[in-house]
Formats: structure tokens, C-alpha cells, sequence
């Protein structure tokens, strides 16, 4: 679906990164996309219901990297909530 937002609006919307560059409806992949792709770090941001979600955790970063996948994300094998779940048991276990 084409997004549709008002001209006016566009013309003062600017990405929220540092260098604060003008957005331009679509995505580099679909020129359709319910999204705003920032002209000077090409981050993407989604349009939801009309309203644009100008976000940096929510944007997609140049590259098709997904928002959130840093290195927290990375980190998750071993440091999750299932390692977190699975100490309690280890200690019970130690004491029975």
C-alpha cells in the first residue's frame, strides 16, 4: 500500500539521528512500503496507521539489519532467561 501522508508533513519531518536529514516516503526495496527512509543514514522507519514511528530502536538499520539486534541481542545464547531459569534448579539441586 502507497503511503499517503500530507506534503506539508513531509517536508518538516527530518530523522531523528544526530544529522537530522530529510526522510523520503518508502523503502530503498519498495518505493510502496508503509515506511520513511531517512536520505542521509538510510535508517527506515515504519509508518503505523498513518503515523510515523520516528524511533531510532524502532528503524531498520541500512543493510536490513532488524531494530533491537545489537549487542544485547547478540549476547542472548548463555545470558537469556533460560540460563536465568536454570541456576534456581542448579542450586536446589546442589542442596538436596
Amino acid at each position: 500500500m502507497a503511503l499517503t501522508l500530507d506534503a506539508q508533513l513531509l517536508e518538516i519531518l527530518a530523522c531523528p539521528s544526530p544529522d537530522h536529514a530529510p526522510l523520503s516516503p518508502g523503502a530503498p526495496d519498495d518505493p510502496e512500503a508503509d515506511a520513511l527512509t531517512c536520505t542521509g543514514c538510510g535508517r527506515v522507519y515504519p509508518v503505523r496507521d498513518g503515523i510515523p514511528v520516528l524511533l531510532l530502536d524502532e528503524a531498520l538499520e541500512p543493510g536490513g539489519a532488524d531494530p533491537g539486534t545489537g549487542a544485547a541481542g547478540s549476547a542472548a545464547p548463555g545470558t537469556g532467561t533460560a540460563g536465568d531459569g536454570a541456576e534456581p534448579d542448579d542450586d536446589h539441586a546442589d542442596s538436596a
